[in-house]
């Protein structure tokens, strides 16, 4: 059974970002969160270690409409999943529910492994592992090293 293991990152839309900035950034605090990052007073991020929350200014146009990705709202929600395997899991059931996958499961950063879709409202979701690659080559690379000292032990 394919399970979700927590949310990656989740981006909101503001109309004002100042005024969310002023919002957010203490609420953020008071909640655990630090600071990730701020891009030209039009994104900003925080993070307590596990998830990553961002605001980010909607265009006008977006402030125009129900829904856009840009609009006031969710910009993309993430679900961070155990495995590859999981990712492919999912897309194999979306593609058996019917539902529209914008960008199929695949190798969309250095490690980071992902399969994009839309629900009925027309928001994207992302179900996605990073890091699987990374981890199983330190694994690898732990087990040699404590295979060399024990040699290295063996010999003295």
């Amino acid at each position: 059974m394919v399970r979700v293991v927590g949310i990656d990152h989740l981006v909101i839309s503001v109309g004002d970002f100042a005024k969310s900035k002023e919002f957010y950034a203490p609420l953020m605090k008071f909640l655990g969160f630090g600071v990730e990052a701020e891009y030209d007073g039009s994104m900003m991020g925080w993070t307590n270690g596990k998830t990553l929350f961002w605001i980010a200014a909607a265009d006008a146009e977006g402030k125009k409409h129900a829904y856009r990705k840009g609009d006031i709202g969710f910009h993309h929600y993430a679900f961070r999943l155990r495995s590859r395997a999981d990712v492919d899991a999912l897309q194999a059931y979306l593609e058996k529910q019917g539902a529209t996958i914008v960008d199929p499961a695949g190798e969309y950063y250095d490690d980071y492994y992902a399969v994009f879709f839309l629900d009925p409202d027309g928001m994207k979701l992302e179900g996605m592992r990073y890091g699987e690659h990374h981890a199983k080559a330190a694994r690898a690379r732990a087990a040699r090293k404590k295979t060399a000292a024990a040699k290295k032990t063996r010999k003295r």
